[in-house]
């Protein structure tokens, strides 16, 4: 039986993240679904080993607007009732928190977070996060961390970055995922917060990535490791 890693994805990004690196290297199957394109999600069965859901551009409060984001939550509540590892990223970090009932959302002044900023851990954390790295980031919007829920990681800018929810689902507001490659495509594209109250600049982030950018993929790595292990 094939071990599959679901990818729950919120856009069209060539499939050259981390995570689907990871899947590769270690045996699985990354399984992508869109379902922001009408595709159906699976009922969690053996076969699934995990599954992460992505960040993207929707409001995660909007369910009355965009109708999949009940079935992604249906689908996050699944994984945590049959044990299964889950990891949120961005939205659907949030995505995690509001289903578990915590706030997420917009701050009522925004301030953006798009570039390389350093996330530390929590006293709480330090098994998770060692020290302080540079994530790589792009949002303005953001979470509570929910009830029985324990706090990771925070940023100067936004103090609720990481939590942990029972042994097995995480949710990171930063986006470790991300290779250079990936994070220059977002540099071009016409939602790039330059400019905005909070983000950096492009010759700034490019500095910071050049810097940080190995160390966070070292990181990374061996945290979906620990989370996933291996299909094998």
């Amino acid at each position: 039986m094939s071990r599959k890693i679901v990818l729950v994805r919120h856009g069209d990004d060539p499939p050259d993240d981390r995570v689907v690196t990871f899947a590769v290297q270690n045996g699985f199957e990354p399984v992508f679904y869109r379902p922001f394109k009408g595709d159906k999600l699976p009922s969690p069965g053996p076969d699934v080993a995990g599954s992460v859901v992505y960040g993207g551009p929707f409001n995660v409060f909007e369910e009355d607007k965009h109708p999949f984001l009940h079935d992604e939550a249906d689908w996050i509540r699944a994984c945590m009732a049959n044990d299964i590892p889950l990891l949120g990223i961005c939205q659907g970090a949030q995505q995690i928190a509001r289903t578990l009932g915590a706030w997420a959302g917009p701050y009522d002044t925004p301030v953006h977070e798009f570039g390389y900023y350093p996330i530390s851990p929590t006293p709480e954390g330090r098994d998770f996060l060692p020290d302080t790295l540079n994530m790589t980031q792009a949002h303005f919007h953001t979470f509570a961390i929910p009830e029985g829920a324990v706090h990771l990681a925070s940023s100067p800018l936004y103090p609720n970055q990481a939590f942990r929810y029972g042994d097995k689902t995480f949710a990171f507001q930063f986006h470790p995922e991300v290779t250079i490659e990936g994070f220059r495509r977002w540099q071009t594209y016409p939602w790039a917060a330059f400019g905005k109250p909070g983000a950096q600049t492009k010759d700034e982030q490019n500095a910071l990535m050049a810097e940080h950018d190995a160390r966070q993929a070292d990181w990374f790595y061996g945290f979906l490791r620990k989370l996933f292990g291996t299909a094998a």
